[in-house]
């Protein structure tokens, strides 16, 4: 954990806000495999990273609510009694929407002041949305002795992306971030919300995040739209979601559904049938199958789902003549954001210097690069570790 960032948040809201408050770290995440599965009530295999959120938080005599962004320098102050979306739109609308669905839930809670800040890379498609989420409920359930569970906290994280920030998104990684486990992947039915932690030993191998520093702009907007397909065919074929679909099932309404559309139900039937296989391949200790399995994914989403980019696709395509690196793939939501590797520890130092100068050559930018260690989920920091 990051104790300089931890430093810097708490002294933050001593100076401003003159109390002590109770400090929480919410990690960010990475995805091995399965992607745009878990709004499908498919299969996903993320894991909670070492990067994250802290928020310091305590409970306010104050008529109103503070909240203050470090990083940003910016604050918001609010009206429990009278919330609504922010139009300025960016953070401020995370943290309200947990406090209106904390509120839908008849939960009360008083006026507060909280301010946070992270080290999670911006655009990256590790969910610091979900962090930030997730510090905020779990925060408020602590101190205002709310009784909420992870699972109750991490649907209030999810409802809050839904109805104020507009973005429809699936639970995995307000689940990831929650309930990481050191050391661990989950394996989570996005259906009945419960996973199965699978223990990493990668062995002489490593997971490395190479960020294309690029958001296209196209990625909301695409992101609802490919939801809204999902659901379409589901309803075709008189069936809850995608995940209970087969390849043969599909094939009955191929005549009834443009081809573009055909392809991006194939692929989250296909990623879901890969993310089974990747738990397998683990348990198994195949790390070949596991990377042919992360090669088969960045395939799918880039040629049938259509959300990759020039400069992911980039990206992943210098890995493939390296016999060092198993399996590559873009990670996140898509457009921009950074690729998953699976590398040979010895090689790292070597594919780094090559991938940053290949990169910039190619695109007349900078890739950043990030090696990270599987965290523990959202907890109270009880002391600071020097």
């Amino acid at each position: 954990m990051n104790t300089t960032l931890i430093n810097t948040v708490k002294s933050s809201f001593l100076n401003k806000f003159e109390a002590e408050p109770v400090l929480i770290f919410s990690p960010g995440r990475i995805n091995i495999i399965g992607e745009h599965t878990d709004y499908n009530d498919g299969f996903v295999f993320p894991a909670a990273v070492n990067k994250g959120i802290v928020a310091a938080i305590q409970k306010s005599e104050s008529a109103e609510s503070v909240a203050f962004a470090v990083d940003k320098n910016e604050s918001i102050t609010f009206d429990l009694n009278n919330l609504k979306p922010s139009t300025k739109g960016s953070w401020q609308n995370y943290i309200l929407g947990v406090i209106s669905e904390i509120q839908k839930r008849h939960h009360t809670i008083g006026n507060f002041n909280i301010a946070f800040g992270g080290d999670i890379p911006g655009g990256a498609g590790m969910s610091s949305s979900a962090a930030l989420e997730n510090s905020v409920v779990f925060g408020l359930n602590t101190v205002f002795d709310l009784g909420l569970s992870k699972h109750d906290m991490i649907l209030i994280s999810q409802k809050a992306e839904h109805n104020y920030v507009g973005v429809n998104c699936g639970i995995m990684d307000q689940y990831a971030s929650m309930f990481g486990i050191e050391n661990h992947a989950l394996l989570l039915d996005c259906r009945t919300v419960e996973a199965t932690p699978f223990k990493i030993d990668f062995k002489d191998y490593e997971l490395l995040l190479i960020n294309t520093n690029v958001k296209h702009s196209l990625s909301d907007s695409a992101y609802n739209d490919r939801r809204s397909v999902c659901e379409s065919v589901s309803e075709l074929l008189n069936i809850k979601a995608l995940r209970d679909a087969t390849v043969t099932d599909l094939n009955t309404v191929k005549t009834k559904i443009t081809p573009e559309n055909y392809q991006k139900a194939l692929f989250i039937i296909e990623e879901n049938n890969r993310a089974i296989a990747a738990s397998k391949a683990m348990k198994a200790d195949d790390l070949v199958t596991l990377g042919e399995l992360i090669y088969a994914s960045h395939d799918g989403l880039k040629n049938q789902y259509k959300v990759s980019c020039e400069e992911l696709d980039f990206l992943v395509s210098e890995t493939k003549a390296n016999p060092n690196i198993l399996g590559a793939r873009m990670m996140g939501g898509g457009f921009g954001g950074c690729t998953i590797n699976l590398i040979a520890k010895s090689e790292v130092d070597t594919f780094k210097d090559h991938i940053a100068e290949a990169y910039k050559t190619k695109f007349e930018k900078e890739c950043s690069i990030y090696e990270v260690k599987l965290s523990d989920g959202t907890h109270i920091i009880n002391e600071l570790k020097q």
